[in-house]
């Protein structure tokens, strides 16, 4: 019976120590996945609204992961009208690249509306310098989207009813050159031409 017992406790603890090896593992898989191990360096960018972006969200130059969002923090005072600073961890191995880029912007992405910062290059503008804050650029809101699109149709909708008004304008000239021309022709086949007038 004890013996019995004993191999029911090995087996008990064999199955937590496989269950806590492949917890860590898991754990370690993922850290090297989102780049956890590999050496990074710091900027600060700074933005009015990040609409959704987290920590973790990832960062991409050219649609390569570069980086990871670190903090979101708001700012004691604005500086250039924006009061919130987000910390980008960059691996160290996409430096040069990120130091050519001049334009940042938070976008979303997917079905799911997740938050990304995008890097890109810019050439009418001048690159980031690492040492002081990169001001962003910041993401559209749906909000803004909805006005943007009610403006618009309000303009096609003027537009379209400008056009009606020239095509009406249109047909009623034409009505009346027709009616110009075939008292003309009447006139011509009579003979009256000179009396039409």
């Amino acid at each position: 019976m004890e013996e019995h017992s004993g191999v029911k406790k090995f087996f008990a603890g064999l199955f937590f120590v496989t269950g806590l090896v492949l917890i860590v593992m898991s754990i370690f898989v993922i850290g090297l996945d989102k780049g956890l191990t590999q050496p990074k360096f710091q900027a600060t960018a700074l933005f009015n609204e990040v609409g959704g972006l987290v920590e973790g969200s990832p960062i991409r130059i050219s649609g390569v992961d570069v980086g990871v969002v670190g903090r979101i923090n708001f700012l004691v005072e604005p500086i250039e009208g924006r009061s919130l600073k987000v910390t980008l961890n960059i691996f160290k191995k996409y430096e040069r690249q990120f130091r050519r880029c001049s334009r940042i912007s938070i976008r979303t992405e997917g079905v799911l509306g997740q938050k990304i910062i995008e890097i890109s290059e810019d050439h009418s503008r001048k690159v980031f310098d690492v040492t002081q804050p990169i001001i962003g650029e910041d993401p559209l809101d749906v909000q803004d989207m909805a006005v943007v699109i009610t403006r618009t149709a309000l303009g096609l909708q003027k537009t379209t009813s400008g056009i009606d008004d020239v095509v009406s304008e249109w047909k009623y000239i034409s009505r009346k050159t027709r009616r110009l021309l075939n008292r003309v022709e009447d006139k011509l086949v009579e003979g009256d031409l000179f009396k039409v007038f």
